[in-house]
Protein backbone atom coordinates (compact mmCIF):
# COMPACT_ATOMS: atom_id res chain seq x y z
CA UNK A 1 0.00 0.00 0.00
CA UNK A 2 1.51 3.39 -1.09
CA UNK A 3 0.20 6.35 1.21
CA UNK A 4 -1.81 8.97 -0.46
CA UNK A 5 0.26 12.24 0.01
CA UNK A 6 3.35 10.31 0.60
CA UNK A 7 6.25 11.86 -0.71
CA UNK A 8 8.62 9.40 -2.36
CA UNK A 9 11.70 9.57 -4.57
CA UNK A 10 11.12 7.22 -7.69
CA UNK A 11 13.33 5.94 -10.97
CA UNK A 12 10.45 6.01 -14.12
CA UNK A 13 11.72 3.77 -16.70
CA UNK A 14 9.14 4.09 -19.25
CA UNK A 15 6.20 6.40 -20.66
CA UNK A 16 2.62 5.18 -20.95
CA UNK A 17 0.05 5.39 -23.38
CA UNK A 18 -1.93 8.70 -21.37
CA UNK A 19 1.62 10.59 -21.84
CA UNK A 20 2.72 9.83 -17.56
CA UNK A 21 6.31 8.21 -17.25
CA UNK A 22 5.79 5.37 -15.04
CA UNK A 23 8.41 4.14 -12.21
CA UNK A 24 7.07 1.53 -9.26
CA UNK A 25 7.17 1.22 -5.89
CA UNK A 26 6.82 -1.33 -3.79
CA UNK A 27 5.43 -3.26 -6.30
CA UNK A 28 3.20 -0.94 -7.77
CA UNK A 29 2.87 0.92 -10.48
CA UNK A 30 3.00 4.79 -10.68
CA UNK A 31 2.48 7.43 -13.19
CA UNK A 32 3.82 10.82 -13.31
CA UNK A 33 2.64 13.29 -15.92
CA UNK A 34 5.40 16.04 -16.77
CA UNK A 35 8.42 13.16 -16.05
CA UNK A 36 10.95 11.52 -18.46
CA UNK A 37 12.10 7.72 -18.79
CA UNK A 38 15.52 7.58 -17.17
CA UNK A 39 14.67 10.28 -15.02
CA UNK A 40 15.19 10.53 -10.65
CA UNK A 41 12.45 12.33 -9.69
CA UNK A 42 10.48 13.04 -5.86
CA UNK A 43 6.79 12.85 -6.50
CA UNK A 44 3.62 12.91 -4.01
CA UNK A 45 1.10 10.04 -4.19
CA UNK A 46 -2.51 11.96 -5.01
CA UNK A 47 -4.37 8.96 -6.30
CA UNK A 48 -4.15 5.58 -5.25
CA UNK A 49 -5.97 2.63 -6.96
CA UNK A 50 -5.69 -1.19 -5.82
CA UNK A 51 -2.84 -1.93 -8.75
CA UNK A 52 -0.93 1.56 -9.62
CA UNK A 53 -1.26 5.16 -7.81
CA UNK A 54 -0.69 8.65 -9.38
CA UNK A 55 1.67 11.04 -8.91
CA UNK A 56 2.79 15.18 -8.54
CA UNK A 57 6.07 15.77 -9.96
CA UNK A 58 7.69 17.65 -7.08
CA UNK A 59 11.46 17.62 -8.24
CA UNK A 60 13.48 16.36 -10.89
CA UNK A 61 16.38 14.88 -9.41
CA UNK A 62 18.43 13.56 -12.35
CA UNK A 63 17.24 15.07 -15.82
CA UNK A 64 16.82 13.00 -18.46
CA UNK A 65 19.13 14.03 -21.60
CA UNK A 66 15.95 14.18 -24.14
CA UNK A 67 14.13 17.03 -21.35
CA UNK A 68 13.65 20.51 -22.68
CA UNK A 69 12.03 24.03 -21.21
CA UNK A 70 8.81 23.80 -22.56
CA UNK A 71 8.41 27.18 -24.22
CA UNK A 72 4.88 27.98 -23.53
CA UNK A 73 4.17 29.54 -20.42
CA UNK A 74 0.66 27.62 -19.92
CA UNK A 75 2.31 24.09 -20.25
CA UNK A 76 1.36 22.16 -17.16
CA UNK A 77 -1.52 24.19 -16.17
CA UNK A 78 -3.71 24.01 -19.53
CA UNK A 79 -4.63 20.26 -20.35
CA UNK A 80 -3.73 20.31 -24.23
CA UNK A 81 -0.17 19.87 -24.65
CA UNK A 82 1.61 17.09 -22.54
CA UNK A 83 5.33 16.48 -23.87
CA UNK A 84 6.55 20.07 -24.47
CA UNK A 85 9.31 19.18 -21.76
CA UNK A 86 10.37 16.41 -24.07
CA UNK A 87 12.39 16.59 -27.13
CA UNK A 88 10.53 16.63 -30.33
CA UNK A 89 12.82 13.47 -31.21
CA UNK A 90 11.92 11.78 -27.76
CA UNK A 91 8.28 12.16 -28.79
CA UNK A 92 8.48 10.58 -31.74
CA UNK A 93 10.18 7.61 -30.16
CA UNK A 94 7.55 7.19 -27.46
CA UNK A 95 4.96 6.84 -29.72
CA UNK A 96 6.78 4.31 -31.48
CA UNK A 97 7.06 2.55 -28.29
CA UNK A 98 3.47 2.71 -27.02
CA UNK A 99 1.91 1.88 -30.51
CA UNK A 100 3.98 -1.54 -30.27
CA UNK A 101 3.18 -2.23 -26.60
CA UNK A 102 -0.47 -1.70 -26.91
CA UNK A 103 -0.47 -4.28 -29.73
CA UNK A 104 1.78 -6.55 -27.92
CA UNK A 105 0.04 -6.43 -24.75
CA UNK A 106 -3.28 -5.86 -25.40
CA UNK A 107 -3.36 -7.45 -28.96
CA UNK A 108 -1.37 -10.56 -28.37
CA UNK A 109 0.59 -9.63 -31.58
CA UNK A 110 4.23 -10.77 -31.30
CA UNK A 111 6.77 -8.76 -32.33
CA UNK A 112 4.36 -6.64 -34.02
CA UNK A 113 5.50 -4.67 -37.72
CA UNK A 114 5.53 -1.46 -36.10
CA UNK A 115 7.51 1.75 -38.03
CA UNK A 116 8.77 4.72 -36.80
CA UNK A 117 6.81 7.22 -36.47
CA UNK A 118 6.52 9.96 -39.19
CA UNK A 119 6.87 13.32 -38.00
CA UNK A 120 5.23 15.93 -38.49
CA UNK A 121 6.49 18.71 -41.14
CA UNK A 122 6.08 21.52 -38.14
CA UNK A 123 5.83 20.28 -34.85
CA UNK A 124 4.53 23.57 -33.48
CA UNK A 125 1.76 25.66 -35.17
CA UNK A 126 0.11 23.50 -36.88
CA UNK A 127 -3.82 23.03 -35.95
CA UNK A 128 -6.02 23.94 -38.28
CA UNK A 129 -8.86 23.95 -35.50
CA UNK A 130 -9.27 24.09 -32.11
CA UNK A 131 -11.79 24.01 -29.37
CA UNK A 132 -11.90 26.81 -27.18
CA UNK A 133 -14.28 27.03 -23.59
CA UNK A 134 -14.91 29.94 -21.54
CA UNK A 135 -14.59 30.67 -18.04
CA UNK A 136 -17.75 32.93 -16.00
CA UNK A 137 -15.95 35.84 -16.83
CA UNK A 138 -16.02 35.06 -20.40
CA UNK A 139 -12.15 34.51 -20.69
CA UNK A 140 -11.32 32.09 -23.89
CA UNK A 141 -9.02 29.06 -22.68
CA UNK A 142 -8.76 25.43 -22.90
CA UNK A 143 -9.34 22.39 -19.80
CA UNK A 144 -7.07 22.14 -17.25
CA UNK A 145 -4.87 18.68 -17.25
CA UNK A 146 -6.39 17.45 -14.24
CA UNK A 147 -10.72 18.83 -14.26
CA UNK A 148 -13.18 20.50 -16.11
CA UNK A 149 -11.85 24.50 -14.62
CA UNK A 150 -10.97 26.68 -17.45
CA UNK A 151 -7.21 27.85 -17.89
CA UNK A 152 -7.50 31.34 -19.64
CA UNK A 153 -4.81 31.88 -22.27
CA UNK A 154 -3.19 34.55 -24.82
CA UNK A 155 -1.48 32.39 -27.07
CA UNK A 156 -1.33 28.91 -28.10
CA UNK A 157 1.70 27.63 -29.93
CA UNK A 158 -0.09 24.78 -31.54
CA UNK A 159 -2.13 27.13 -33.45
CA UNK A 160 -1.71 27.76 -37.45
CA UNK A 161 -1.63 30.87 -37.91
CA UNK A 162 -4.69 31.21 -40.01
CA UNK A 163 -6.39 29.99 -36.85
CA UNK A 164 -3.67 32.56 -34.51
CA UNK A 165 -4.73 35.31 -36.88
CA UNK A 166 -8.92 34.87 -35.70
CA UNK A 167 -7.79 34.35 -31.77
CA UNK A 168 -5.62 37.59 -31.52
CA UNK A 169 -8.36 39.47 -32.79
CA UNK A 170 -11.23 38.05 -30.75
CA UNK A 171 -12.60 41.09 -28.30
CA UNK A 172 -15.31 39.17 -26.73
CA UNK A 173 -17.24 41.59 -24.16
CA UNK A 174 -19.55 40.70 -21.51
CA UNK A 175 -22.57 43.11 -22.43
CA UNK A 176 -22.74 41.53 -26.03
CA UNK A 177 -24.39 38.47 -24.27
CA UNK A 178 -21.47 36.17 -24.05
CA UNK A 179 -21.52 35.09 -20.68
CA UNK A 180 -24.20 32.93 -22.35
CA UNK A 181 -21.05 31.39 -24.82
CA UNK A 182 -20.50 28.05 -24.24
CA UNK A 183 -17.72 27.15 -26.46
CA UNK A 184 -16.21 28.84 -29.46
CA UNK A 185 -14.21 27.08 -32.23
CA UNK A 186 -11.92 28.40 -34.76
CA UNK A 187 -11.03 26.85 -38.10
CA UNK A 188 -8.98 27.34 -40.93
CA UNK A 189 -8.34 26.01 -44.59
CA UNK A 190 -4.40 26.20 -44.52
CA UNK A 191 -4.50 25.66 -48.39
CA UNK A 192 -6.74 27.45 -49.25
CA UNK A 193 -6.90 30.80 -46.55
CA UNK A 194 -10.51 30.09 -45.34
CA UNK A 195 -11.27 31.34 -42.15
CA UNK A 196 -14.18 30.11 -39.66
CA UNK A 197 -15.59 31.24 -35.89
CA UNK A 198 -18.04 28.95 -34.75
CA UNK A 199 -20.37 29.99 -31.70
CA UNK A 200 -21.84 27.36 -29.20
CA UNK A 201 -24.25 29.36 -26.64
CA UNK A 202 -26.58 27.56 -23.97
CA UNK A 203 -29.58 28.95 -25.59
CA UNK A 204 -29.25 28.84 -29.22
CA UNK A 205 -29.42 32.28 -29.10
CA UNK A 206 -27.14 34.34 -31.81
CA UNK A 207 -24.50 36.77 -29.91
CA UNK A 208 -24.13 40.27 -31.93
CA UNK A 209 -21.15 40.34 -33.89
CA UNK A 210 -18.93 43.48 -35.15
CA UNK A 211 -16.08 41.74 -37.79
CA UNK A 212 -13.33 43.28 -39.54
CA UNK A 213 -12.10 40.46 -41.12
CA UNK A 214 -12.88 38.01 -44.41
CA UNK A 215 -14.33 35.17 -41.96
CA UNK A 216 -17.56 33.52 -41.98
CA UNK A 217 -19.32 33.38 -38.52
CA UNK A 218 -21.83 30.32 -37.91
CA UNK A 219 -24.31 29.31 -34.48
CA UNK A 220 -24.11 25.62 -34.16
CA UNK A 221 -26.98 24.78 -32.93
CA UNK A 222 -27.13 22.14 -30.11
CA UNK A 223 -29.07 20.03 -32.34
CA UNK A 224 -25.72 20.11 -34.67
CA UNK A 225 -27.42 22.55 -37.23
CA UNK A 226 -25.52 25.32 -38.62
CA UNK A 227 -27.16 28.68 -38.81
CA UNK A 228 -25.10 31.37 -40.55
CA UNK A 229 -24.16 34.57 -39.20
CA UNK A 230 -22.00 35.83 -41.60
CA UNK A 231 -20.38 34.43 -44.91
CA UNK A 232 -20.61 30.90 -45.08
CA UNK A 233 -21.45 27.52 -42.77
CA UNK A 234 -18.67 26.21 -44.09
CA UNK A 235 -15.21 26.44 -45.10
CA UNK A 236 -12.69 24.43 -48.22
CA UNK A 237 -9.25 22.72 -48.14
CA UNK A 238 -7.49 21.28 -50.48
CA UNK A 239 -5.69 17.60 -50.29
CA UNK A 240 -4.11 15.75 -53.06
CA UNK A 241 -5.15 17.68 -55.92
CA UNK A 242 -9.90 18.16 -54.32
CA UNK A 243 -10.94 20.63 -52.82
CA UNK A 244 -13.32 19.41 -50.07
CA UNK A 245 -16.33 21.62 -48.43
CA UNK A 246 -16.25 21.33 -44.45
CA UNK A 247 -19.38 22.53 -42.51
CA UNK A 248 -19.51 23.73 -39.36
CA UNK A 249 -20.10 20.74 -37.57
CA UNK A 250 -17.91 18.02 -39.87
CA UNK A 251 -14.88 16.03 -38.50
CA UNK A 252 -11.59 17.15 -40.26
CA UNK A 253 -8.07 16.48 -39.24
CA UNK A 254 -6.27 19.07 -37.33
CA UNK A 255 -2.89 18.60 -38.83
CA UNK A 256 -3.43 19.30 -42.83
CA UNK A 257 -0.16 18.42 -44.07
CA UNK A 258 -0.11 14.91 -42.05
CA UNK A 259 -4.08 14.55 -43.67
CA UNK A 260 -1.94 14.17 -47.03
CA UNK A 261 0.42 12.11 -45.59
CA UNK A 262 -2.37 9.66 -44.16
CA UNK A 263 -4.26 9.94 -47.74
CA UNK A 264 -0.86 8.74 -49.71
CA UNK A 265 -0.41 5.69 -47.15
CA UNK A 266 -3.87 4.71 -47.60
CA UNK A 267 -3.45 4.77 -51.25
CA UNK A 268 0.02 2.93 -51.08
CA UNK A 269 -1.39 0.48 -48.58
CA UNK A 270 -4.50 -0.57 -50.72
CA UNK A 271 -2.59 -0.34 -53.74
CA UNK A 272 -5.79 -0.49 -56.12
CA UNK A 273 -5.62 -2.03 -59.57
CA UNK A 274 -8.45 -0.32 -61.05
CA UNK A 275 -11.14 -3.11 -61.21
CA UNK A 276 -12.07 -3.28 -57.23
CA UNK A 277 -14.93 -1.83 -55.40
CA UNK A 278 -13.76 -0.02 -52.49
CA UNK A 279 -15.51 0.21 -48.62
CA UNK A 280 -14.74 3.46 -47.21
CA UNK A 281 -16.18 3.01 -43.73
CA UNK A 282 -16.39 6.55 -41.53
CA UNK A 283 -15.35 8.57 -44.70
CA UNK A 284 -16.38 11.69 -43.30
CA UNK A 285 -16.49 14.20 -45.75
CA UNK A 286 -14.82 12.09 -48.55
CA UNK A 287 -10.80 12.32 -48.02
CA UNK A 288 -10.09 8.85 -48.57
CA UNK A 289 -12.94 7.96 -51.10
CA UNK A 290 -12.62 10.61 -53.40
CA UNK A 291 -9.39 10.99 -53.66
CA UNK A 292 -9.36 6.82 -54.71
CA UNK A 293 -12.57 7.32 -56.90
CA UNK A 294 -10.30 7.41 -60.04
CA UNK A 295 -8.32 4.25 -59.01
CA UNK A 296 -10.89 1.81 -58.58
CA UNK A 297 -13.75 0.93 -60.26
CA UNK A 298 -16.67 1.74 -57.45
CA UNK A 299 -16.94 3.53 -54.13
CA UNK A 300 -19.23 2.93 -51.24
CA UNK A 301 -18.68 4.85 -48.80
CA UNK A 302 -20.78 5.22 -45.21
CA UNK A 303 -20.97 7.65 -42.59
CA UNK A 304 -23.67 8.56 -39.77
CA UNK A 305 -23.28 12.60 -39.10
CA UNK A 306 -25.57 14.69 -41.07
CA UNK A 307 -23.08 16.78 -41.95
CA UNK A 308 -20.30 15.26 -43.22
CA UNK A 309 -23.34 13.67 -45.63
CA UNK A 310 -23.94 16.52 -46.64
CA UNK A 311 -20.87 17.66 -47.59
CA UNK A 312 -19.61 14.40 -48.88
CA UNK A 313 -22.14 14.65 -51.35
CA UNK A 314 -21.17 18.06 -52.55
CA UNK A 315 -17.70 17.11 -52.60
CA UNK A 316 -18.01 14.26 -54.56
CA UNK A 317 -20.96 15.74 -57.61
CA UNK A 318 -18.08 15.04 -60.57
CA UNK A 319 -17.63 11.82 -59.23
CA UNK A 320 -19.96 9.68 -60.94
CA UNK A 321 -18.70 5.83 -59.37
CA UNK A 322 -19.88 6.98 -55.72
CA UNK A 323 -22.23 5.79 -53.34
CA UNK A 324 -22.56 7.35 -49.65
CA UNK A 325 -25.05 5.12 -47.52
CA UNK A 326 -26.18 7.51 -44.46
CA UNK A 327 -26.49 5.46 -40.96
CA UNK A 328 -24.15 4.24 -38.60
CA UNK A 329 -21.51 1.42 -39.60
CA UNK A 330 -23.22 -1.47 -37.60
CA UNK A 331 -26.59 -0.88 -38.82
CA UNK A 332 -25.44 -0.23 -42.33
CA UNK A 333 -22.63 -2.62 -43.61
CA UNK A 334 -24.29 -6.01 -42.25
CA UNK A 335 -27.09 -4.95 -44.60
CA UNK A 336 -24.44 -4.84 -47.91
CA UNK A 337 -23.93 -7.70 -49.69
CA UNK A 338 -20.65 -7.09 -51.34
CA UNK A 339 -18.68 -7.68 -53.14
CA UNK A 340 -15.68 -5.40 -51.48
CA UNK A 341 -12.47 -5.80 -52.93
CA UNK A 342 -10.68 -3.06 -50.60
CA UNK A 343 -11.48 -1.69 -47.17
CA UNK A 344 -10.24 1.63 -45.45
CA UNK A 345 -11.34 2.11 -41.74
CA UNK A 346 -11.28 5.21 -39.96
CA UNK A 347 -13.32 5.11 -37.09
CA UNK A 348 -13.27 7.21 -33.75
CA UNK A 349 -11.34 6.95 -30.69
CA UNK A 350 -13.95 4.13 -29.72
CA UNK A 351 -13.02 2.14 -32.54
CA UNK A 352 -14.93 0.08 -34.99
CA UNK A 353 -18.50 -1.35 -33.08
CA UNK A 354 -18.21 -5.04 -32.91
CA UNK A 355 -20.94 -6.01 -34.92
CA UNK A 356 -19.61 -3.21 -38.01
CA UNK A 357 -16.19 -5.75 -37.58
CA UNK A 358 -18.33 -8.61 -38.01
CA UNK A 359 -19.93 -7.59 -40.50
CA UNK A 360 -16.92 -6.29 -42.54
CA UNK A 361 -15.34 -9.63 -41.96
CA UNK A 362 -18.34 -11.33 -43.51
CA UNK A 363 -17.54 -9.49 -46.28
CA UNK A 364 -13.72 -10.66 -47.02
CA UNK A 365 -11.99 -7.80 -48.38
CA UNK A 366 -8.23 -9.10 -49.43
CA UNK A 367 -6.64 -6.00 -47.98
CA UNK A 368 -7.97 -3.69 -44.99
CA UNK A 369 -6.51 -0.18 -43.99
CA UNK A 370 -7.22 0.69 -40.65
CA UNK A 371 -7.12 4.01 -39.59
CA UNK A 372 -7.24 4.30 -35.88
CA UNK A 373 -6.37 7.38 -33.40
CA UNK A 374 -5.98 5.24 -30.54
CA UNK A 375 -3.51 2.35 -30.06
CA UNK A 376 -5.71 0.35 -27.39
CA UNK A 377 -8.62 -0.06 -29.93
CA UNK A 378 -6.62 -0.61 -32.54
CA UNK A 379 -4.80 -3.25 -30.64
CA UNK A 380 -8.48 -4.67 -29.82
CA UNK A 381 -9.94 -5.07 -33.04
CA UNK A 382 -6.35 -5.79 -34.46
CA UNK A 383 -7.07 -9.18 -32.67
CA UNK A 384 -10.46 -9.44 -33.93
CA UNK A 385 -9.37 -9.21 -37.60
CA UNK A 386 -6.26 -11.56 -36.72
CA UNK A 387 -8.58 -14.46 -35.81
CA UNK A 388 -10.71 -13.95 -38.84
CA UNK A 389 -7.89 -14.87 -40.65
CA UNK A 390 -6.24 -11.49 -41.65
CA UNK A 391 -2.24 -10.46 -41.25
CA UNK A 392 -1.33 -7.94 -39.78
CA UNK A 393 1.43 -6.99 -42.55
CA UNK A 394 2.72 -3.20 -41.50
CA UNK A 395 1.74 -0.25 -38.94
CA UNK A 396 2.83 3.20 -39.67
CA UNK A 397 2.58 5.58 -36.82
CA UNK A 398 1.93 9.29 -37.86
CA UNK A 399 2.72 12.08 -35.70
CA UNK A 400 -0.73 14.51 -36.18
CA UNK A 401 -0.98 16.02 -32.70
CA UNK A 402 2.96 17.32 -31.79
CA UNK A 403 3.51 18.11 -27.98
CA UNK A 404 0.65 15.34 -26.99
CA UNK A 405 0.70 11.71 -26.16
CA UNK A 406 -2.04 11.34 -29.39
CA UNK A 407 -0.87 9.35 -32.46
CA UNK A 408 -3.02 8.57 -35.31
CA UNK A 409 -2.01 4.76 -36.83
CA UNK A 410 -2.43 3.32 -40.46
CA UNK A 411 -1.95 -0.64 -40.53
CA UNK A 412 -2.55 -2.77 -43.52
CA UNK A 413 -4.09 -5.92 -42.73
CA UNK A 414 -4.52 -8.75 -45.65
CA UNK A 415 -6.81 -11.62 -45.87
CA UNK A 416 -4.35 -15.24 -45.27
Amino acid sequence: MVDKKLQISLSLTDVAHGGSALGRHRGKVIFVPYALPGEKVTVEIVEEKRRFARARLLEVQSPSPERIDPPCPFFGKCGGCHWQHASYSAQLAFKTGIVRDQLTRLGKFVDPPVKDTMASPDPWHYRNHVQLAVDRQGQLGFRAFTSRQVVPLDECLLMHPLVEELFFALDLAADDGLPSLRRLSLRAGINTGDQMIIFETVSDEPPELEVDLPVSCVLLLQDGTPVNLIGYNHITERLAGRVFCISAGSFFQTNTPQAEALIRLVTEYLSPKGDETLLDAYCGVGTFALTLADQVAHVIAVESSPSAVEDFRFNAKDVENVAILAGALEEVLPALQGPVDLAVVDPPRTGVHREALAALVRLAPQRIVYVSCDPATLARDGRALAEAGYDLSIVQPVDMFPQTYHVEMVSLWEKA
